[in-house]
């Protein structure tokens, strides 16, 4: 790989070799092939080379600002404020004033619920992997002072709300291969000219339903979300988790017809199935299947309290009465929030509750539990 240094930001080709370097030694050290979760846990979370632990921007509107990519709070300020309803009844609900955020981002969402929320939240914390997010979003939310903290981890025990905006789809897939005949599971190993190559080994892993898959087909599971729900719900004694992202429910996820998977890879506001090219240099995600979400929840004695669009969740959460009061421009980025084919349709909000009574108004109109 060439020493140049890549236009995104500034970020240098040598932190991409580096991270190679890492991946291949991971390789060698498992024997030559390495699951493709754990390729992907190094090229996103990798301390100090991965996409999410690099210097490299990630999030903004347009290519010309150096990002990847724009999530809902960066697209409309609207977002937060409509999904601060929601927090806000929650909130009420549980008689507290917690708020706990996953995977901040720019800050964004954290800025826009604490503005809406105002002095119904004493204490936000953020829990991020990412030691370069974290110092923007220290940045940007200073003026909060110690109303907000950070967190490396989970704490022992919380009650309040969590919430979590495009957080699930980041956390490592593992990927199988159907020939028609046989399962493998697929992984990473070195190439002959160093780069990387998909390889398959023999495994007893199946997807969760037994669908008429077709040969050649390649698709997900996501044990690593599951089990952080698992996790979440041992911490969460009182409370509401909110979860945003794109995905589908199991029967709709495993369709014959989603043969190649939902994989996919963001660079320079473009999408390309290629993980295994620019490592280090653009995102990795994989739709959600909200089935296994929200079945690992239960399991763990969370209650289900609602699962429907991203489109019909703001409105239930007042956004028509916020367009209402914001200027043209304003309306046309909000719009993409809740048009079909923009953000709308493909994006979903599955909530969960534990010891709180709550009929949550995100979900009173066009609730889809009943399909998960």
């Amino acid at each position: 790989m060439s020493e140049r240094i890549d236009d995104k930001a500034g970020e240098p080709d040598s932190v991409a070799s580096a991270l190679a370097a890492v991946i291949r030694q991971a390789i060698a050290d498992a024997g030559g092939w390495l699951p493709f979760d754990r390729f992907m846990a190094l090229a996103l979370y990798q301390p100090g080379l991965g996409y999410y632990a690099n210097s490299g921007r990630k999030f903004g509107a347009m290519p010309g600002s150096g990002s990847d990519f724009v999530t809902a709070p960066e697209l409309s300020p609207l977002f937060g404020r409509a999904l601060a309803a929601q927090v806000a009844q929650a909130l009420a609900a549980s008689g507290t004033q917690q708020v706990m955020e996953f995977g901040a981002g720019s800050g964004a969402l954290a800025e826009g619920l604490l503005d809406a929320l105002g002095d119904a939240v004493a204490d936000y914390t953020i829990v991020d992997l990412s030691g370069v997010l974290r110092a923007r979003q220290q940045a940007r939310l200073a003026r909060f002072g110690g109303r907000v903290r950070w967190l490396d981890a989970l704490p022992e025990a919380f009650d309040g709300v969590v919430v979590g905006n495009e957080v699930l789809d980041a956390m490592p897939v593992q990927l199988l291969h159907f020939d028609g005949a046989a399962w493998s599971e697929r992984g990473v190993v070195v190439a002959a000219a160093g780069g990387f190559a998909f390889a398959d080994r023999p495994t007893t892993l199946r997807p969760p339903v037994d669908a008429p898959f077709v040969p050649g087909t390649v698709t997900e599971i996501h044990p690593q979300a599951e089990a952080f729900v698992t996790t979440l719900a041992g911490v969460l004694r009182r409370g509401v988790a909110i979860f945003i992202d794109y995905g589908f429910p199991e029967a709709e996820f495993y369709l014959p017809q989603r043969h190649g998977g939902t994989l996919m890879c963001h660079q320079a506001h473009r999408a390309d199935g290629d993980p295994l090219a620019d490592v280090g240099l653009k995102d990795i995600t994989a739709h959600v299947n909200f089935s296994g979400v929200a079945l690992a929840a239960q399991d763990a004695g969370l209650d289900v309290i609602g699962y429907t669009s991203q489109a019909r969740f703001l409105i239930n959460c007042g956004l028509v009465a916020l367009l209402e009061g914001a200027s043209i421009t304003e309306r046309a980025m909000a719009q993409k929030l809740i048009t079909e084919h923009e953000m709308g349709e493909l994006f979903k909000v599955i909530a969960f509750a534990r010891g709180v009574s709550i009929d949550p108004l995100g979900f009173a109109q066009g609730d889809r539990t009943h399909r998960l």
